[in-house]
C-alpha cells in the first residue's frame, strides 16, 4: 500500500510545540525521535570516555618507557605490544561511536525538519485568506526554508554540540583530577569567565540575527514581486527603478549582516585568548608540578592532552552558544507561523447530505476589514431563487468582489446574516459550501502543469477526456488548445505565462464548469477576452447556467443586461437593484455607466469606419 507524507508515522501536529521557554519548545518538538536523540547522547559519552582513556593509558605509556613504572607483563615487548593493541582498540572505539552519534544526531534533525516542513505547509494552506492577505510571501517563504534550516542545524550540531562539551569536560575534568588535583582547579580558572562572556554575546547575536532575518525576508519579498510581476517591470520599462529598490534593500542587508559578522568576529579572539591563557597557565603549572616531583612525567603529556579537551571544547561551547541564538530565533518566527488559528473547515451545525438548492438572501449585511476603520459592505440586502443570475456593477472599490468573497466565507460578514436555502451561511462548514460553489476570479491563477491538470485540478478523481473537452468547449477553448503541439498536454509556464491573458480566463472558466458546481460566480471573468470570444463564452454560459444560482461581477453592460437581477453599488452601499429595462428607466448610476459605454463604442466605431 502506497504510503502518503500524511501518515500517523510521519505527520506531527507542531501546534503541540508551542511552549514560552524556546528550550522546551524545542525538546517537543523532538516526540518520536527523543530515543534516537538519547542514543546519540549515550554513543557520543562513549566516544569521549575512549578519547580520555587514551591519554591516561598514554601516561603509563611514558611512565613505563621512563621506568617509573615497571612493565605489567614482566617483558617490555610484550608490554608494549599490549599498549599498542590499546591506543588501536581506544581509536577504533572512539572513531566508530562518534560516527554513530553523527549518525543517529542526523537522522534525528532530519526527520524533525522533515515533519516540520510538511506540517507548515499543510498549516499556511489552512490559515483564513486574512492572514495571507497582510503577510509577504518572500516572508512565508523565508521561515518556511531559512528558519527552518536553522532548526535543523541546531539539532544536528548545536544541540548535540552542548552534550558533547559538557561530557567532555565532566570527563576530563574528572580525568584530570585523577592525575592531580591542583592541576584540575587550576585548569577551570578561566572557564567562568568564559561562560559569561559567551551568554553576553548570545544575547546580543540573537537580537542581530533576528533583524538580520527580518531583512532577508524582506529582500525576498522584493525578489518575488520583481519575478512574479516581470511582465510589468518590461511593459513600463522599469528595470532600473527595480534595480534600485533592490540594492537599497540588498545593501540594509548587508549593514546587518556585517553588525553580525562583526560580534561574530570580536567573540572568537577574545575568547581564543581567554583559551589559551589559560592552557598556557595549565601548562607551566603543570611543568612546576614535574619538577618538584609532584607528578610523575608520564602524567606531563597526559594532561597536556586532557586540558586541551577539557578547554577547547569550553571556548567551542561559547561558539555553539552564540549560534543557537539563531536556532532559538528561527524557532520564535516559525511559532509565530504555528500560533496561527486555522481556518476550521468541517466545524458546523448543518452538513447537508446533497448539493444546494442555490436560494440565497442577503440581510442588512455588512464587513469591516480587520485593517480598515470604515466598513468595506454596507446593508445589503437582495434575495436570490435558485438558477436566477445576479450581476454586480459599479466602480472600481464598490464592494462588489468583498460581497461574493463572503458567500464561499473567504471572510464572515460582520453585520446581518446571510441565508442559504433557508439556513445561515455560518451553520455550514466551510468544506461543504466551497464544494458547491465554482469561482472564475479576475486574476486566474495557472499552475506550472499541463492544460489537462489545470482544468481538472477542483475535482478530486479521474475525470474522463470527454469530460475535459466539453468543459473546454464550453468555455471557447478547445480549438484554441488542439493548435498547441502537444493538446491537452501542453505545459504552461509558472502562473499560465505561456498563455494570453484570455486564454487563461477560458482554462480558469473551463476549471469552473467542470467541477460542476450549484453556486457560479464570475468575478469579471470575460474582462480579458476580445468581443467575438466573450461573445462564444456568454453563449455557453447561458445554456450551462441553468439551473444554477450565478453571481456575475462585470463592468461592460453587455455582459450583465440578461441577468434576472442587476445589482449596483457605490461605496459599499446598494443605490440601484433592478432588471436592464428597469434600471434603465431610472435616473442613476446604471443609466450613466450605459450612456458612458454607449457614446464610447459609437465613437470607435466611427473611428473604425473613418480608418
Amino acid at each position: 500500500m502506497k504510503a502518503t507524507i500524511t501518515s500517523s508515522a510521519t505527520y506531527f501536529d507542531f501546534r503541540q510545540t508551542i511552549h514560552e521557554n524556546r528550550l522546551l519548545g524545542m525538546l517537543r518538538m523532538m516526540t518520536g525521535y527523543r530515543l534516537a536523540y538519547l542514543a546519540a547522547n549515550l554513543t557520543l559519552a562513549i566516544s569521549s570516555l575512549a578519547n580520555t582513556t587514551t591519554y591516561l593509558l598514554l601516561r603509563n605509556f611514558a611512565d613505563t618507557i621512563t621506568g617509573e613504572v615497571a612493565p605489567f607483563t614482566g617483558s617490555m615487548a610484550s608490554t608494549l605490544a599490549w599498549f599498542a593493541f590499546g591506543f588501536i582498540g581506544l581509536a577504533l572505539v572512539e572513531g566508530g561511536f562518534s560516527f554513530l552519534s553523527s549518525r543517529l544526531a542526523s537522522f534525528s534533525a532530519e526527520n524533525i525538519t522533515r515533519r516540520l516542513r510538511n506540517f507548515l505547509f499543510d498549516h499556511i494552506q489552512r490559515l483564513p485568506l486574512s492572514y495571507h492577505s497582510k503577510t509577504p510571501t518572500g516572508d512565508l517563504i523565508e521561515r518556511v526554508t531559512s528558519d527552518v534550516d536553522s532548526v535543523r542545524t541546531f539539532f544536528n550540531d548545536q544541540a548535540i554540540g552542548v552534550g558533547r562539551i559538557l561530557l567532555l569536560f565532566v570527563i576530563n575534568f574528572v580525568a584530570i583530577w585523577s592525575l592531580s588535583w591542583k592541576l584540575a582547579l587550576a585548569s577551570v580558572v578561566a572557564v567562568p569567565i568564559i561562560v559569561v562572556v559567551s551568554l553576553w554575546f548570545f544575547q546580543k547575536v540573537s537580537e542581530a540575527y533576528e533583524a538580520y532575518q527580518e531583512q532577508e525576508a524582506k529582500l525576498s519579498t522584493t525578489l518575488q514581486e520583481n519575478l512574479t510581476g516581470v511582465r510589468v517591470v518590461k511593459a513600463f520599462a522599469r528595470q532600473d527603478f527595480e534595480k534600485e529598490k533592490f540594492e537599497r534593500d540588498n545593501w540594509e542587508k548587508f549593514l546587518r549582516g556585517k553588525k553580525l559578522l562583526q560580534m561574530h568576529s570580536l567573540f572568537w579572539p577574545l575568547s581564543d585568548i581567554l583559551c589559551g591563557l589559560q592552557m598556557l597557565g595549565g601548562f607551566v603549572f603543570a611543568g612546576i608540578l614535574v619538577i618538584h616531583g609532584e607528578i610523575t612525567l608520564g602524567t606531563y603529556p597526559a594532561y597536556v592532552g586532557l586540558v586541551v579537551w577539557l578547554i577547547w571544547p569550553m571556548r567551542n561551547l561559547g561558539r555553539i552558544i552564540v549560534n543557537t541564538s539563531t536556532g532559538l530565533v528561527s524557532y520564535d518566527r516559525l511559532m509565530e507561523i504555528v500560533k496561527q488559528e486555522r481556518e476550521p473547515l468541517s466545524e458546523g451545525r448543518v452538513c447537508p447530505n446533497g448539493p444546494a438548492r442555490g436560494e440565497i438572501i442577503f440581510e442588512n449585511v455588512s464587513f469591516q476589514y480587520d485593517d480598515s476603520n470604515t466598513e468595506a459592505v454596507r446593508n445589503v440586502s437582495f434575495c436570490v431563487q435558485p438558477g436566477q443570475s445576479v450581476a454586480l456593477m459599479g466602480s472600481t472599490g464598490s464592494g462588489k468582489t468583498t460581497l461574493v468573497n463572503l458567500l464561499p466565507r473567504f471572510y464572515d460578514y460582520t453585520g446581518g446574516r446571510i441565508l442559504l436555502d433557508g439556513i445561515e451561511l455560518k451553520d455550514y462548514p466551510r468544506a461543504w459550501l466551497r464544494s458547491q460553489i465554482g469561482i472564475v476570479e479576475q486574476e486566474p491563477f495557472l499552475f506550472s502543469r499541463s492544460i489537462r491538470e489545470n482544468i481538472t485540478y477542483g475535482v478530486g478523481r479521474n475525470v474522463p477526456q470527454e469530460e475535459v473537452e466539453a468543459a473546454a468547449r464550453a468555455a471557447a477553448l478547445h480549438d484554441t488548445i488542439l493548435a498547441f503541439p502537444n493538446g491537452y498536454d501542453t505545459l504552461v509556464g509558472e502562473k499560465g505565462v505561456t498563455l494570453s491573458g484570455g486564454q487563461k480566463q477560458r482554462v480558469a472558466i473551463a476549471r469552473t464548469l467542470l467541477k460542476n458546481p450549484r453556486i457560479l460566480i464570475l468575478d469579471d471573468s470575460t474582462s480579458s477576452v476580445d468581443a467575438e470570444t466573450e461573445a462564444e463564452i456568454r453563449a455557453a454560459l447561458n445554456r450551462l447556467m441553468e439551473n444554477r444560482t450565478t453571481f456575475i461581477i462585470a463592468h461592460r453592460i453587455q455582459s450583465v443586461m440578461n441577468a434576472d437581477l442587476i445589482v449596483v453599488m457605490d461605496k459599499g452601499e446598494v443605490v440601484q437593484m433592478g432588471t436592464h429595462e428597469e434600471l434603465l428607466a431610472q435616473d442613476g448610476l446604471y443609466r450613466k455607466i450605459y450612456e458612458i459605454q454607449t457614446r464610447i463604442e459609437e465613437e470607435l466605431e466611427q473611428e473604425m469606419k473613418i480608418s
